[in-house]
């Protein structure tokens, strides 16, 4: 069987069946994490990410596969999670900008996706390691190009792409020393792997997953609920520009003699007119959409470049007031604060610990459960503020926290901060008075000042860093790194804390985790008093999940 064109109906069930099969092997990918601690989340992250992505491709009843390809991406988008989601979102954001809107593919087409794919998520990588995911995609990617020079039969190009990706993953231990130490492969890479997988056996005509009604039928009530609530939070008088505004512009050579066409410039120049904006162009065309109080300017902006084409106008002052009828219309809008603060817990002593130091939405997540980038997004929008700090507490959690500070209408920055105890230091010394870059700096410095230790389980046995760790002994890490193992508790926070404190260090908080006991506690604020005479012990019960405990030294 050889096929030639690529429909959308196609991609559709490669979509459907690569997440299908993403799912079921969701643990087996986690279980690749190259630290044997219980948060192993990569496939779980992956799995939720795709999922998203492919809920938004079964709304679509579409056989233009620039339509179905740009819905998965927009799903893709909002429900990335993790850096392993947000990896992913980038690489179709890419492979669906790579179809320039063509009805179908072709197997050259489709090699030029998959290649425009790997090019946007490197650049939205700041630096890039090879030996994981991106290695991956670039890879097979690689492959698809210079097949496609001779190859027309899309399957046969998707089965040496599959191939290639394969071949690619066994050697990420090669690139990366840490996966050859503990004998994995990348986790990312695999679970690309496993999506293309499930893309190649849609294309063969093996078993697709079928869409579950009753599972769909939910959804659809919960999303038509979700919508109407989040609606409800405005009133109709709070929608600043009420137009939704979308139009193209072709180009006319005669047009852009006068006015030479920048991208940049003009998205420079469009958002003086309104919010929500985007723009995108090639060689012949612009597309835009904004919100805007006024249509008719920001066409007639773009009517200096060529013709108008495709517009649409809609009042969303309309529309907002058919979703939640006049109840809303004598309800006084709420004021938006000049500053708030959008952070990241994990246990409910962390949580209300954030909110006493001035937390103004603390989203309940961390190791094992990222949240996405729309649940980031929501929370800024929940602060209801001009400017918005976001504090991810978790190196899996910032490139999520980033996307959502991009998608925001307000003011947002990310202060990457990777643990709690960095949280918990950046968010002491926030100034409200300052303004939000130099907040940003002074968080930031604060966040890296302050040592994090944390006390876990092993989940195998595994040798890392000249270390043999055996399975449920316990593991001390000091900023990532494993720097004890033993079968005693104590004995491996004694280690811990012995590698971490220094004759200059004053303060050790103690965050004491669900499965710690009080005694364990004590035990450990006599040891630390006996030895380190001079630190000052400040004890939390933060109640966290996986840490039995989290230390900070500063």
């Amino acid at each position: 069987m050889t096929q030639e064109i690529l429909h959308g109906t196609m991609l559709a069930k490669m979509v459907l069946s690569g997440a299908h099969h993403l799912k079921n092997n969701a643990e087996k990918i986690d279980a690749l994490n190259v630290f044997p601690v219980p948060d192993g989340d990569t496939g779980t992250n992956m799995n939720l990410s795709v999922t998203s992505g492919a809920d938004e491709v079964k709304k679509l009843n579409s056989d233009n596969i620039s339509e179905v390809a740009e819905a998965f991406s927009k799903g893709l988008l909002m429900g990335a999670r993790g850096n392993s989601g947000v990896i992913l979102s980038q690489l179709f954001r890419g492979f669906a900008k790579g179809m320039d809107k063509q009805e179908t593919l072709s197997a050259e087409g489709l090699a030029n996706a998959l290649d425009n794919g790997v090019n946007t998520a490197y650049k939205a990588v700041m630096k890039p390691v090879e030996g994981t995911i991106l290695t991956v995609a670039k890879d097979a990617a690689e492959t698809a190009v210079v097949e496609s020079e001779t190859e027309t039969d899309v399957i046969a190009l998707m089965t040496n792409v599959v191939q290639e990706a394969k071949a690619s993953l066994k050697r990420t231990p090669d690139l990366l020393p840490v996966l050859k130490e503990v004998g994995v492969v990348d986790s990312g890479g695999q679970g690309l792997v496993t999506i293309y997988e499930g893309f190649l056996a849609a294309l063969k005509g093996e078993e697709v997953p079928e869409q579950d009604t009753d599972d769909v039928g939910m959804e659809e009530m919960v999303n038509a609920e979700h919508h109407k609530i989040a609606q409800d939070f405005m009133d109709t008088s709070e929608i600043e520009y009420g137009y939704c505004t979308e139009f193209m512009v072709r180009f006319e050579a005669d047009k852009l003699k006068n006015h030479p066409f920048d991208e940049d410039s003009f998205r420079q120049e469009l958002s003086k007119h309104g919010d929500s904006l985007l723009v995108v162009s090639d060689d012949d065309l612009v597309k835009v959409h904004v919100h805007a109080e006024y249509p008719g300017e920001v066409m007639t902006l773009g009517q200096r470049f060529g013709s108008l084409m495709n517009m649409k106008i809609e009042n969303m002052r309309d529309q907002h007031t058919a979703i939640v009828g006049d109840d809303n219309e004598k309800a006084e809008p709420e004021a938006k604060a000049d500053y708030a603060i959008v952070t990241v817990a994990m246990g409910s002593g962390v949580k209300e610990l954030f909110e006493s130091l001035g937390a103004t939405v603390v989203i309940e997540g961390g190791q094992t459960m990222n949240p996405s980038t729309q649940d980031i997004a929501e929370a800024i929008e929940k602060a209801n503020a001009r400017n918005v700090l976001i504090l991810p507490n978790n190196k899996n959690i910032v490139m999520a926290a980033e996307q959502a500070a991009e998608l925001a209408e307000v003011s947002a920055a990310v202060v990457p901060t990777k643990t709690i105890p960095q949280g918990i230091s950046a968010l002491l010394a926030f100034h409200p008075e300052a303004a939000i870059d130099d907040n940003h700096a002074l968080m930031e410095a604060a966040g890296q000042e302050v040592k994090t230790g944390q006390v876990t389980y092993a989940v195998r046995d595994t040798q890392i860093d000249s270390m043999t760790i055996k399975k449920d002994h316990f593991m001390g890490l000091a900023d990532g790194a494993i720097k004890a193992s033993n079968k005693d508790m104590l004995e491996t926070v004694k280690s811990l804390l012995d590698d971490m404190i220094t004759e200059e260090d004053e303060i050790l908080t103690i965050l004491q985790g669900e499965d710690a006991r009080d005694e364990d506690v004590e035990a450990i604020e006599q040891y630390v008093e006996e030895k380190y005479k001079d630190i000052e012990i400040e004890v939390h019960k933060g109640h966290q999940p996986i840490y039995s405990f989290i230390f900070s030294v500063e």
